[in-house]
């Protein structure tokens, strides 16, 4: 895939593309913004533009299906470093990183984590002065989630460079890192997608399926193609919000506190549930909206604290219901 097939973030490529055509390349470059944007596409749409320049035309075809298979020698990813329940699937893993994981299938120094880890830096400082074409590329996502060791033995390298070396970190924020590991870099910040460039994705969906899942997408094109190829995970996500929509239209404090029970664990679930509630509150009348907004907000706010989950929720679903029982109630 190359820049052209990305979809939105038009500033941000055409300031690569800029630096491309100038040969004004940074040796690191630092992509910023929320997950599932697209920073990793783009930077692995940038590394295929930059390697394909290196190839003769009647190399190209070859070249890049090496880059799109993980295989080409110059491009170095790394990406997923263990997944949930196959842990020990090196191919899975393998699917969306190359860098070599002998340290970690060894089994007296298992890493069961997808932290990145001073052994993951020092396998691909092994590569990066290995001999290859002029340029060799090197795609880290995520970089916070690096230890401390690691992310000052990856700060070594952006200070002393191999020649030809491009690196493209990508982060959810410039504050998670070492101010010195972003000062060495060139920082592009990528956000949210408006609807109108994820449209497309959902050329064959109904109208009202394309509503409901842009919204739920919130500007990320990774989110929405998950979702718009996973029948189950549409369907899931349905009745999500099914059930967000019920506890703003029960009467009955029992039930709310029961739809509320997705929130009394932290995780991705809980996260997916408190969206869907603002989603479904837009469905509610404007000044009950106006009421329990604030009180959902301040309860997203609680949540991110160590206090009792469980007794964040029923304190919430009092204030709602003590609004839903308070004379702007009878505006429904």
């Amino acid at each position: 895939m190359g820049m052209e097939d990305v979809i939105g973030h038009a500033a941000q490529i055409a300031q690569l593309r800029g630096d491309l055509e100038s040969g004004n390349l940074a040796h690191a470059y630092l992509f910023v913004g929320p997950p599932h944007v697209g920073k990793f596409s783009v930077a692995k749409a940038f590394a295929a533009e930059i390697l394909l320049r290196d190839v003769a035309p009647a190399g190209r075809e070859r070249a890049a299906h090496q880059i799109e298979r993980l295989i080409h020698p110059d491009l170095l990813v790394l990406d997923q470093l263990w997944i949930e329940d196959v842990q020990e699937d090196w191919d899975a893993i393998a699917k969306t990183s190359n860098v070599p994981q002998e340290h970690r299938a060894d089994s007296s120094r298992s890493m069961k984590t997808d932290t990145i880890g001073i052994d993951d830096v020092r396998a691909v400082q092994d590569r990066l002065y290995a001999t290859g074409g002029p340029h060799r590329c090197c795609l880290v996502r995520s970089v916070e989630r690096m230890q401390d060791e690691a992310a000052n033995a990856l700060l070594k390298i952006l200070e002393e460079p191999p020649p030809g070396r491009v690196f493209v970190l990508t982060a959810a924020a410039a504050s998670l890192l070492l101010p010195t590991v972003v000062s060495r870099c060139r920082v592009l910040h990528f956000h949210p997608l408006a609807h109108r460039d994820l449209a497309p994705l959902l050329e064959d969906f109904p109208e009202e399926d394309r509503g409901f899942l842009l919204h739920l997408a919130q500007g990320s094109p990774g989110v929405l193609r998950t979702m718009r190829d996973d029948p189950d995970r549409r369907r899931e996500e349905r009745l999500m919000h099914t059930a967000a929509l019920g506890f703003w239209t029960a009467t009955s404090l029992v039930d709310r506190l029961k739809t509320l029970t997705p929130l009394h664990k932290r995780g991705p679930e809980a996260e997916r549930f408190l969206l869907h509630l603002s989603l479904a509150l837009r469905d509610c009348h404007p000044q009950m909206r106006a009421a329990w907004g604030s009180a959902l907000l301040e309860l997203a706010r609680l949540l991110q604290t160590n206090a009792n989950r469980a007794l964040l929720c029923t304190r919430f679903a009092l204030q709602v219901a003590a609004v839903s029982l308070s004379p702007v109630s009878s505006l429904q």
